[in-house]
């Protein structure tokens, strides 16, 4: 009984030990070189160094960028060439009564098309530049769940090492017990089981930690050395500042642009419905009298198919779609921004009450449950049921305390605020 009783204070003792080694660690401003601590904001740098999400965005941003500049070019003029009276009958077989005309055509573009051409160019890069901040701002919260989840993944690890040291400490003073005659062979059995059961969960998490590890350095691009469990461990107050809607936000800024866009594809629809002019100017060379003369021309399409009336009602239709989804946007950001508020604040409570009065309660039942045991007054089924409450309750705080991060991850996400210039990063 002494033994078991010793390697409960042991496995107590080295938890403390682990857990204030984890909050003496302090974050360094470099990034961390092999087993160094790697903190939250290391990890959100190396992210957003790597992510790919950001680099094509930002290649996104150059086409559109690359795009306005086409939509402020001019048409370019054209160079005609034209033979006529040649290779006929008579006096024009041959080419002895050609008609040679050298002109340039140049178009004219009316009714603004230019202008609107670079108007929806315009908005197409700032949407375009909108995406890098929510590629960034996906890509944050992205690596936060994963570095929050690799802490939590090592937390339970650890209390379920523990739980399999005690298991099996159990099972060694129920066989001494059962071989002196003093228990029957049904608690010898009942504690193989939890041996068993605890060896399995100690394995599943093994790989959880190894599965989160790895998840983690996928996004970083490099092996993470220690996390940062202090970081784990604050749960704040009263929770971030935040705004009192979604207006700013940058899901909202992306459907208003997406309906400025489309506002400004109805000014160059409106634009193309007027024709266009294309004027000439040449030199004409007679070749039986070998006289030149100047040939200027203008020349109108006449709209008797195509007026364009077609592609107005389309624009003004997605410009209405354009609206709506708009509307959406800012009842579905409403409504995420207010479920991930209480999200946030259900999460505050279950953390703090688990990592509080309920661990406290489940600590002291146990250490009562271990001092009967090794003194006979409570029997083998007192004693593990103490460890599996504890085991439990401290799994459900490590559980909460991730369930806060995670939804102060997505809080933050949600009322990001759009750049209030473009090309600032949020």
């Amino acid at each position: 009984m002494n033994q078991i009783f010793a390697a409960m204070l042991a496995v107590s003792a080295c938890a403390s030990a682990a857990q204030a080694q984890t909050q003496t660690q302090t974050q360094s401003g470099s990034l961390p070189a092999g087993g160094g601590l790697l903190s939250i904001e290391q990890a959100r740098a190396l992210a957003l160094a790597n992510a790919p999400g950001v680099g094509a965005a930002d290649a996104g941003v150059r086409a559109a960028e690359a795009g306005r500049r086409v939509a402020g070019l001019r048409p370019n003029p054209s160079i005609n060439v034209e033979v006529e009276n040649v290779i006929g009958s008579g006096g024009y077989n041959g080419f002895s009564s050609a008609e040679t005309t050298l002109s340039m055509g140049l178009p004219l573009e009316l009714g603004g098309k230019r202008g609107a051409r670079i108007a929806v160019a315009e908005t197409q890069t700032e949407r375009a530049r909108l995406g890098i901040a929510i590629a960034r701002a996906d890509t944050r919260m992205r690596v936060t769940q994963a570095y929050n989840d690799a802490v939590a993944s090592e937390r339970r690890l650890i209390i379920l090492r523990e739980q399999m040291v005690i298991a099996q400490e159990v099972l060694r003073a129920a066989s001494v017990r059962v071989r002196a005659g003093r228990a029957s062979p049904i608690e010898e059995q009942r504690a193989d089981v939890a041996r068993i059961n605890g060896q399995n969960a100690m394995e599943q998490a093994e790989r959880k930690a190894l599965l989160a590890r790895g998840n983690l350095a996928r996004l970083i691009g490099q092996v993470p050395g220690a996390l940062d469990g202090a970081w784990f461990d604050r749960i704040g107050s009263a929770g971030p500042q935040l705004p009192a809607g979604a207006d700013g936000s940058l899901a909202l800024a992306a459907a208003q642009v997406d309906v400025s866009t489309a506002e400004a594809q109805v000014r160059l629809a409106r634009s193309q419905r007027v024709p266009d002019l294309t004027l000439s100017a040449g030199a004409r060379r007679f070749e039986g009298s070998k006289d030149v003369a100047a040939v200027f021309g203008v020349s109108i399409p006449f709209p008797l198919f195509n007026g364009g009336r077609a592609n107005l009602d389309a624009a003004q239709a997605q410009r209405e779609q354009a609206e709506s989804l708009r509307k959406v946007a800012a009842l579905e950001a409403e409504q995420a921004i207010a479920g991930a508020q209480a999200d946030l604040a259900n999460a505050q409570a279950d953390a703090r009450t688990a990592n509080g009065p309920a661990l406290d309660a489940a600590v002291e039942t146990a250490r009562i449950a271990r001092i009967g045991y090794r003194e006979g007054k409570f029997g083998q089924l007192d004693l593990l049921e103490a460890e599996r409450v504890l085991a439990q309750t401290r799994l459900a705080a490590i559980d909460a305390t991730a369930a806060y991060h995670d939804a102060e991850a997505r809080l933050e996400r949600l009322t990001l605020r759009a750049p209030t210039e473009t090309g600032i990063q949020p």
